[in-house]
């Protein structure tokens, strides 16, 4: 599902520097400070990060969905960044930011266990075995998501690649996660909090199965 690339995205997402930050590194260790709300600071708000957005229906529908948590995106792509930018405008989402930032980089963003949940949704597989080191599931980037994570924080990976599911399964398992849930179709058992993002409403139609499951650091 391919965004087209407009020449005018980066200029419209950056009318919005109170919802898209190009500078993360400024608020590394402070991102709960950020969402400051009406009531106050609350030391306590989880932080939830999708790493890669598709068109950013997931995000913003947890943002409108989960008042009580805050919520970062983060995407290279500044098409990608426009369409949520759209989604969380529109839905007057208050608890969503948005990084146009490579996923690379992601240590220099974050402290060290100011994460509680991160989001991988159907990334590319690059079913390359020479471009594995490219797979956000790759051990090479779970340890960085290990060290941002808090003690029991978690990691949420859906995909439709059944190769990229199990690579994934042995990486979580080599890189100190516990796989607490695991299922290798997502919509034939009850699940109902699932949130659907556009590529696998897409993959729904054709009758493709879903694998999910939950790690969690210990």
């Amino acid at each position: 599902m391919r965004i087209r690339n407009n020449p005018k995205a980066l200029d419209i997402i950056k009318e919005h520097d109170e919802k898209v930050i190009f500078r993360p590194e400024k608020y590394k260790g402070n991102w709960k400070k950020y969402f400051i709300k009406e009531d106050g600071y609350n030391p306590n708000t989880p932080i939830h990060v999708e790493l890669g957005m598709g068109r950013g229906k997931f995000i913003s529908t947890k943002g409108l969905l989960y008042k009580d948590i805050n919520f970062i995106g983060i995407d290279l792509r500044h098409e990608i960044i426009l369409s949520a930018l759209e989604k969380i405008l529109e839905k007057d989402t208050h608890n969503v930011l948005l990084l146009p930032y490579n996923i690379l980089d992601i240590e220099d963003a974050f402290e060290a266990s100011e994460i509680d949940t991160f989001y991988i949704n159907f990334c590319d597989p690059w079913p390359k075995v020479r471009h594995s080191k490219r797979r956000l599931t790759h051990k090479l980037f779970l340890e960085k998501y290990r060290t941002l994570l808090k003690n029991n924080g978690r990691i949420e990976f859906k995909t439709d690649s059944r190769e990229l599911f199990d690579f994934s399964i042995n990486e979580f398992k080599e890189s100190g996660f516990e796989i607490l849930d695991i299922t290798y179709d997502l919509h034939g058992g009850d699940y109902p909090e699932n949130i659907t993002t556009e590529y696998e409403e897409k993959f729904i139609k054709k009758g493709i199965k879903i694998n999910r499951l939950e790690a969690v650091k210990k």
